[in-house]
């Protein structure tokens, strides 16, 4: 074939389509060449070379130099060595040439056990640091979702990759040259002081402990351990096919009653489910995008459309931070995690008779951003938040061995209720398309009075980036778009500013795959698989359930009948909507 290249590595016969690495070569047969600047992100269009480690050398015959296989494409007839003396030594050097510029606090540090920087070191034998010098004295930064320590960045410009090309967010890049080179936002500011999202993806790809979640698992420990307090725990429909990663299960296993035993043993006085809060949030954004179309169809010009989702609190941060001026599109209803919090500590409490002060609701989720949303002073009452604070799958994973608990042999149990019955349509949240999905399933329903002769809506399923399809709404051709990454949103929010984008309602994740892929999740290295298992575990999940709408989950309806009244009303209003702001940076 024309585009196909054939080349030898490590006296192995290699063809491979034209235009790809030395290193995706090797990779394909089965050879791994060690690396820390590459990181191949699929499904998000973009893959970082900048060749800047030079972790993955090898030895090309007729080359002098050794050449970075990230970087280098396959050329017919290409003789290569990736294990020869020269390359092995290489490697080592470079490695100890960056941990002379690197803090020897492995012990303490929040990525040990995960950091590639230091399976490097194992994997080369390195035993003492034969370069010593000055080091670099970077800032440190502990926000109410991510730590920085760039003390300990290796300046791999990884982060820098996803937050400009995959985000588009663009807070990161180099600041200054030479040995005083960091990557930072723009005039080395604090993130806090930029257009982070939190989305956490800079932490999910960051190779060292330069960029870290910041941890709750402390502060929930004394929490529990306080007899003064009612602790809840609700964990997100993305934590439960993600969690066994954390214990050696093949990626995709559903730990669903595991987890809800793991967090009893943990010392949680309720165990609930987020599951709960996302059939509560398809009530009110479904009622809500009826509401629209109805205005719509009636004529009524003012009306904005497209409605779009407002689940993810990094979709909500960036589109307060880069269009303040379309703030009146997205939904107004709160994420399922506020919503939970909110019922938790009104209708619940007064059932249970516990005073609002002394719950402390705890979110386990597979998102960053989520610890930013807990403290946004919109969702508290008199400054006691709905849901105190949040902890990511990571933390969950650390805190069960960290408490000796053996999760892979525990036995499995339901969640509490009347907060822990939930639908499939719930469960698929944690997919992109999984909430345009959920909502349809209800929207239809409710606006024909018929039941849908197909649950299942294929086509807003999978990876793409963007996703359209029309839906027959009883003879209106409902248009329908989903995007994950705030990429693929800048694309969507820019057609919008211009007046040229033609749907009706909008789904947005701001992680690549949704949450199934957030930045709180067990680490995965780019490894797309691992994603695509993840969410066809959130499917299997879907179809188990009894119940697979939300409008029909018995516990909702109640909720409704005895507290609430009905989706969009007076205390559904007060209590599960919110507003936004123009929080761009002046």
């Amino acid at each position: 074939m024309e585009n196909m290249i054939n080349l030898t590595i490590d006296n192995r016969p290699v063809s491979v389509p034209r235009g790809t690495t030395v290193l995706d070569a090797a990779a394909s047969v089965g050879i791994d060449i060690p690396a820390l600047c590459h990181l191949d992100l699929k499904g998000t269009c973009v893959k970082n070379a900048p060749a800047s480690c030079r972790i993955c050398v090898v030895e090309v015959e007729g080359r002098r130099n050794l050449a970075p296989s990230c970087a280098t494409q396959c050329m017919e007839g290409m003789v290569v060595h990736t294990n020869s003396a020269r390359v092995i030594r290489a490697r080592k050097t470079v490695a100890e040439l960056i941990l002379s510029d690197h803090p020897n606090d492995c012990l303490t540090c929040a990525k040990c056990g995960e950091c590639e920087l230091q399976a490097l070191v194992m994997r080369f034998n390195i035993r003492e640091m034969p370069y010593k010098g000055e080091q670099s004295s970077r800032k440190h930064e502990q926000t109410v979702s991510i730590t920085r320590n760039m003390d300990k960045c290796i300046l791999c410009r990884r982060c820098e990759s996803v937050c400009n090309n995959v985000q588009t967010v663009g807070v990161l890049g180099a600041v200054r040259r030479g040995f005083d080179t960091t990557i930072a936002p723009t005039f080395d500011k604090m993130f806090v002081d930029s257009d982070c999202t939190y989305c956490g993806q800079c932490v999910a790809v960051c190779p060292t402990g330069a960029l870290t979640e910041r941890d709750n698992t402390d502060r929930l420990l004394d929490d529990i351990c306080n007899p003064d307090k009612i602790v809840i725990a609700q964990p997100a429909p993305a934590v439960r096919v993600a969690l066994g990663e954390e214990f050696g299960m093949e990626p995709g296993t559903i730990v669903t009653g595991k987890l809800a035993t793991s967090l009893r043993r943990l010392g949680f006085d309720y165990v609930f489910d987020t599951d709960f809060g996302a059939d509560l949030t398809i009530m009110e954004e479904g009622a809500e995008i009826l509401h629209r179309l109805k205005a719509f169809l009636g004529g009524d010009k003012s009306v904005k459309l497209p409605i779009m989702t407002s689940c993810c609190p990094a979709w909500v941060n960036f589109f307060e931070h880069n269009y303040p001026d379309l703030l009146e599109y997205p939904s107004s209803a709160k994420s399922p995690a506020q919503m939970f919090g909110a019922i938790a500590k009104t209708y619940w409490a007064q059932k249970m008779g516990i005073p609002r002060e002394k719950l402390v609701v705890v979110s386990i989720m597979p998102c960053l951003a989520k610890k930013y949303e807990c403290e946004r002073p919109e969702f508290s009452v008199d400054g006691n938040p709905d849901v105190d604070y949040s902890i990511s799958t990571r933390e969950l994973g650390r805190l069960i061995k960290r408490s000796n608990i053996d999760f892979k042999s525990l036995p499995d149990s339901d969640f509490d209720k009347p907060m822990g019955e939930s639908s499939g349509a719930a469960a698929i949240f944690g997919a992109t398309g999984g909430v345009m999905e959920a909502a349809l399933r209800t929207v239809y329903e409710v606006y024909t009075g018929k039941t849908l002769p197909r649950l299942e809506f294929t086509a807003v399923r999978g990876l793409d980036g963007i996703k359209e399809a029309t839906i027959d709404l009883a003879g209106f051709p409902l248009k329908i778009c989903v995007a994950h990454t705030l990429g693929n949103a800048r694309i969507l929010m820019d057609k919008l500013r211009k007046g040229e984008l033609d749907y009706h309602v909008v789904e947005v994740m701001a992680c690549p795959g949704g949450c199934i892929d957030g930045g709180g999740q067990p680490y995965h290295h780019g490894d797309v698989e691992v994603i695509k298992a993840r969410a066809a575990a959130i499917y299997r999940e879907d179809e188990g359930k009894p119940v697979r709408k939300s409008h029909e989950n018995p516990d909702i309806q109640k909720l409704y009948k005895d507290f609430l009244g009905e989706p969009l009303g007076e205390r559904s209003e007060k209590l599960l909507h919110t507003r936004y702001f123009d929080k761009s940076v002046k």
